[in-house]
């Protein structure tokens, strides 16, 4: 089910206040917002939410054989890589960025945030449908600027909503290691040259080394030692 409202501060919020007061919210439910005043992305920063872009949020119900919460993103991510791939013309560029970033042609097309709330959690997922905003650090770019034709915000909220549902079920019944199998083969391939931003250290540099089985990113150093990242800004050298 989808529900639409015309304008909120943000449907991961509102989620959050839905499920506090007691509200029962089935998997398979997005709330989507046609304009966000106060839309978020990860680590605190502010997400551009003009309308004719997606703007939308689920929760997942935990259970006790889940695998760890925070590879929801994976989840999120391969769910929204899925989405692009199918609405995008044949031979365009579109690569996952740890953890949940996807990149069309090297520009940012995308956000997801993920949120506790109790036994749920919520996923909240940003599509740049029909514009995109400036971005001082990074490259950006729109579903409509990379080539898909006839395309709204419903539209896609309605691909992503099957896509989401088997990529959760995949995660669920083959359990994390072929999710993240999944999310490597569709990431930039080993070797390749970054730049992480950590918390209190700054930058390290070094070359993608696949991932952790918890998920987290392996990172090459220039002397040869393994760096695993738990947390930080990835960008491409």
């Amino acid at each position: 089910m989808i529900e639409v409202v015309e304008e909120t501060a943000s449907t991961n919020a509102d989620l959050v206040r839905r499920l506090g007061a007691g509200e029962s919210i089935g998997e398979g439910f997005w709330l989507r917002a046609v304009r966000q005043s106060a839309g978020r992305g990860r680590r605190g920063k502010a997400w551009s939410s003009p309308a004719g872009n997606l703007y939308a949020s689920t929760a997942v119900a935990l259970r006790a054989s889940d695998p760890a919460v925070h590879t929801l993103a994976f989840v999120a991510a391969l769910a929204v890589r899925d989405l692009v791939v199918s609405l995008l013309p044949a031979g365009t560029t579109i690569q996952l960025k740890w953890p949940n970033d996807v990149l069309v042609e090297g520009a940012k097309i995308s956000g997801i945030l993920l949120e506790r709330c109790g036994d749920h959690v919520i996923v909240g997922i940003g599509v740049n449908v029909v514009s995109a905003p400036e971005l001082s650090d990074r490259a950006t770019t729109s579903m409509l600027a990379s080539g898909a034709a006839d395309i709204d915000a419903q539209g896609v909220i309605e691909v992503l909503d099957a896509r989401f549902a088997e990529r959760l079920a995949q995660w669920r019944r083959e359990g994390l290691a072929s999710t993240l199998a999944a999310w490597q083969q569709g990431a930039y391939p080993l070797g390749t040259a970054l730049n992480v931003m950590l918390d209190g250290e700054g930058q390290v540099t070094g070359t993608f080394a696949g991932l952790d089985p918890d998920g987290a990113l392996r990172l090459r150093l220039a002397d040869g030692g393994l760096r695993v990242i738990h947390a930080g800004d990835v960008s491409l050298v």
